[in-house]
Formats: structure tokens, C-alpha cells, sequence
């Protein structure tokens, strides 16, 4: 399928690994001109390597932590007309309730909620002046099915689908939309790790602490397994796309059925 994304400028968020690169990639790969980001240039480089390698195309790159006001400014200055943006850029971390301090509650937020809200602002003025646009907010199951074990995380992504239908809500009735997507447990390679780390901990193997975890940390999951980030990325080209055009205000599912509601 043509997703029609030939040469439309595309930022993407915390792309330099996991779910991030993988929707870097299929982006580059139907056309776009992606923007690969990541704190350190030597990390920029090489997933803007990597996609030359895998893909055939061509894709740019900004190193900078887009949590700040200033990398966001610079950035927007540096690529100007960006017609795409995914705001997948986040952190995560699994911390008891009572242990949360008041500065980790802002820094989640700072860094997963109003870094978007920030680009969103500054990149839809000129959405506005071609009336054409894709904002799209990569947020999670989590944000509908609160972890007790990462409250402020969860925080984070509820407020993600608020910010997302808020947005779409002042672009009534012009060529942009604006969505959030919400993966379900995924493979990424920051959750790779934290599930090696968990798993070498309890001597057991990845394979059966995946399977314990579906058992009993997400029984609800249809899927019974963690998604890949290329089944993530997938439904995000597809909303990145002028196909997507009647899909906007939406908070999109990708949670191999981890949130039990058919709505």
C-alpha cells in the first residue's frame, strides 16, 4: 500500500532506539523525510545509518533532549515546515507509589506530557498555513489501565490522550489531525533490558518471565506476548498518512487487547 508520505518532513521524537526507530524507519522507508533524535550525536548518527543501510533512503538527524525548551526551539528552526510530528520521546521506570518524590512527578511530566504540548504549539502554525498536518502523541495502555507499580508513568500517558483530543479539538474542520497512539506491552529495547535484568534476578529465562508476566501482570493481554516494535510503528505510518484523513481526536489501540473494553 502507497501511504502517500513521499517527501512530507517528518520529527520523531526519542528515535534513536525501540519504538522510536522503528517509526523513524518505516517512515523513511515510504518516502518521508524523517528527522532521527536522541540526546548524543553519536547516536543520532547511527540510527540515521542504520536507516540509509535498511532502507535505501536517505533520513536527517538532531541531537539534542527535546524535554527542554531550547532543543525544541532549535529544532523547529532547523527543519522548518515539519509537516509530521510523533512525540514518542519518554521515560519510564517501575517505583512504589510512596517513593515517588515531587521532583520525579515533574520530571515525568516535563519530559513525557509538556515536550509535546511544546512542539505541538511551535509546528502548528505552519500545519495551519498548508492545512495539512499529523500530530501524533505516542502514548500507552498505561494512560487507560493505570500500573500500580508506575503511577506517575501512568500519569503521563492519560495525560497524553487528553493533550492529543485537546489539540484536535482547536484544529476542528482543517487538514490536520491529531492522535495518540497507545502500544500495549512491547518489545523496545529499553523493555528488553528491564526484562533481562528482572528475569536474570528471579533465575529464570526471558521466555518464561514473558509468559509469567502475561499470566499475571497483564492477563487481560489477547496477544499473550509483547508486541514488536514494528507492529507499533505500523499503525503510526498508517495515522502519519493523508489515508488517515477521517481519523483524528482518537486515542488508537495497539495493545494486543491489554485494556478489556471493545471501545
Amino acid at each position: 500500500m502507497d501511504l502517500q508520505l513521499e517527501n512530507r518532513l517528518a520529527l520523531v521524537t526519542g528515535s534513536t532506539a525501540g519504538i522510536g526507530y522503528a517509526i523513524a524507519r518505516v517512515l523513511a522507508a515510504e518516502g518521508a523525510r524523517v528527522v532521527v533524535n536522541g540526546r548524543t550525536q553519536a547516536g543520532v548518527d547511527a540510527a540515521v545509518a542504520r536507516i540509509r543501510k535498511e532502507t535505501g533512503r536517505q533520513a536527517l538527524g538532531f541531537a539534542g533532549d527535546l524535554s527542554t525548551a531550547v532543543a525544541a526551539e532549535t529544532v523547529v528552526n532547523a527543519y522548518p515546515g515539519i509537516d509530521i510530528l510523533v512525540n514518542n520521546l519518554g521515560i519510564f521506570e517501575a517505583v512504589p507509589f510512596e517513593q515517588i518524590p515531587d521532583e520525579d512527578w515533574r520530571r515525568f511530566f516535563e519530559v513525557n506530557v509538556l515536550s509535546g504540548a511544546r512542539l505541538a504549539r511551535m509546528v502548528l502554525p505552519g500545519m495551519r498555513k498548508a492545512n495539512w498536518g499529523r500530530i501524533i502523541f505516542i502514548s500507552s495502555e498505561s494512560g487507560m489501565h493505570i500500573p500500580a507499580e508506575m503511577v506517575h508513568y501512568g500519569m503521563t500517558k492519560a495525560a497524553q490522550i487528553a493533550v492529543a483530543r485537546g489539540i484536535a479539538e482547536t484544529v476542528a474542520g482543517t487538514g490536520i489531525t491529531v492522535n495518540s497512539v497507545l502500544p500495549g506491552p512491547t518489545k523496545s529495547r529499553g523493555v528488553g533490558d528491564f526484562v533481562e535484568s528482572l528475569a536474570k534476578d528471579r533465575g529464570i529465562s526471558a521466555d518464561q518471565f514473558e509468559t509469567d508476566f502475561f499470566a499475571h501482570v497483564r492477563p487481560t493481554s489477547l496477544l499473550k506476548r509483547f508486541a514488536t516494535t514494528e507492529e507499533v510503528a505500523a499503525m503510526v505510518a498508517y495515522v502519519a498518512s493523508p489515508l488517515a484523513s477521517a481519523t483524528t481526536g482518537a486515542a488508537l489501540r495497539v495493545d494486543g487487547g491489554t485494556v478489556k473494553s471493545a471501545f
